[in-house]
Order: C-alpha cells, then sequence, then structure tokens
C-alpha cells in the first residue's frame, strides 16, 4: 500500500476546490483538470473530480437562471447560486484541510466526471 503526503494531500485537494473563486474562466476548471491528470492520489483525484462536478453544476445552474430570468424566477435562482457557489467551497477547503484522508463530497450537485 503506497502512502500519500498528507501536506501535499491538503494543500492540493484545496487548491482545487478554491480553484473557483479565481475567475469563472477556464482557470476554474483548468486547475482541477490539471491536478486530476497529474496527481497519483486517489484522495486529490477525488476531490478534484468533486470540484469539477460542482463547477459544472453551477454553470449550468447559472445558464438556467439567466434564461429564467424572463419568467421572474431567475433571480432568486441566481441569488442563491451565488450564495452556493461561495460558501461550499469555503465548506469544502475547510473540510478537506481537517479530515485529508476523505474526500469531500458537495451536496446537491450533478455528478458527471
Amino acid at each position: 500500500m503506497k502512502t500519500y503526503d498528507p501536506e501535499k494531500r491538503k494543500i492540493l485537494s484545496t487548491i482545487c476546490h478554491g480553484a473557483c473563486f479565481f475567475s469563472a474562466t477556464i482557470v476554474a476548471v483548468g486547475i482541477p483538470i490539471a491536478i486530476l491528470a497529474l496527481s497519483e492520489d486517489p484522495v486529490v483525484k477525488a476531490n478534484a473530480r468533486e470540484a469539477l462536478n460542482f463547477q459544472i453544476t453551477i454553470f449550468a445552474a447559472a445558464i438556467i437562471g439567466f434564461v429564467l430570468i424572463f419568467v421572474l424566477i431567475g433571480w432568486p435562482l441566481l441569488l442563491v447560486l451565488a450564495v452556493f457557489s461561495v460558501i461550499l467551497p469555503i465548506i469544502a477547503m475547510i473540510k478537506t484541510v481537517d479530515q485529508p484522508d476523505q474526500a469531500y463530497r458537495y451536496p446537491f450537485i450533478f455528478r458527471l466526471v
């Protein structure tokens, strides 16, 4: 059984979840993809996949919210989405530092990756 550096695991897992704070561009998705491709640690890979799934879900929900703005239900959806897109990654980063041997799982997301 191979052992992995717990500090490296904490840093890479936290970067995966915190990538969404860099921007809403390709950087937010590119960092978890790069970590997923380069890391051999199964927990880091699981965190990178989860961060990617979170970004995909947020993006899809934002598109739906913008379409629904014309029906007046889009504004509350976008407000909830904005709150979730800030709060949930912060919780994920805290959990990955507190429990580095466990991958964090976001609630209410689609797992496509």
